[in-house]
């Protein structure tokens, strides 16, 4: 337990720090797409379905499961604080407050993860459909 209780902050922390780069990562990443994006260059509306909407899943995971994994340190951090209540056989409000305050941190940091990601997913998929309808457009009356 004193493991666990020694690397569960960083091993939450860790996780949820890559899935913030990675998140980060996707939305510059398809700001930079959008911003050289030529509808000419795509043949066909699958393929530029395809194109447009490449990274969204992956900011769609991201958002989905930071919740998650901020309520897993929570929980393994709560488990951890009645543990060493149990072993200390003191029930002292001080330290179980403390324990809690320090747990919820997880949640805390999962939740600031998952509402830029969710926020940044639904940017990007409001321009994927004006994109689209600009692509059908051209299509239906291509320019001279």
């Amino acid at each position: 337990m004193e493991i666990l209780k020694s690397y569960v902050d960083i091993l939450i922390f860790t996780i949820l720090g890559l899935m913030a780069f990675i998140a980060l990562w996707c939305v510059i990443e398809r700001l930079l797409f959008f911003r050289k994006l030529e509808l000419k260059n795509f043949n066909t509306q699958e393929n530029f379905e395809a194109a447009i909407t490449e990274n969204l899943t992956t900011l769609h995971i991201i958002y989905s499961n930071a919740p998650y994994v901020g309520l897993l340190g929570t929980v393994i951090g709560i488990m951890i604080t009645f543990y060493d209540m149990g072993l200390s056989g003191n029930i002292d409000v001080k330290s179980i407050v403390m324990g809690l305050s320090l747990a919820l941190k997880a949640t805390a940091l999962g939740l600031l993860v998952a509402i830029p990601s969710l926020i940044s997913y639904n940017a990007l998929f409001r321009k994927v459909s004006l994109l689209n309808n600009d692509y059908k457009a051209n299509t239906k009356n291509p320019r001279c």
